[in-house]
């Protein structure tokens, strides 16, 4: 009778590992997004940061792309106020562009009577 539970029990812990495998790649690939989508790591991380906080004044990093279509580098701002900029840098980290979301601008339209 024992060899009975300790089968089932393998059985449902080889599942429950199978599961959360599944559910953690699937986890990954909703929060990447694009497949191609590659974080800014190391060093790079931390000069891409530098610049692009420098040239917002300030903010916060919460997203990063190494190989962006618009650029080597993209490095998301948000700023205090919650709005976010994006920064496009070259390879040596320069600024080469930027792009702020326009949230607000569509929710002031919104509101014209």
């Amino acid at each position: 009778m024992l060899k009975g539970k300790r089968k089932l029990w393998t059985i449902v812990g080889v599942a429950l590992v199978v599961a959360l495998i599944a559910g953690g790649a699937g986890a990954v690939v909703a929060m990447g997004g694009d497949d191609n989508e590659q974080p800014i790591t190391g060093t790079a991380l931390e000069q891409a940061s530098q610049a692009a906080l420098a040239h917002t004044g300030g903010g916060r990093v919460t997203e990063t792309e190494v190989g962006d279509e618009e650029s080597y580098y993209e490095v998301e701002v948000t700023l205090d106020d919650g709005s976010h900029v994006d920064v496009q840098l070259d390879e040596n980290f320069n600024v080469v562009g930027d792009e702020a979301d326009n949230d607000d601008v569509e929710d002031e339209g919104a509101n014209d009577d």
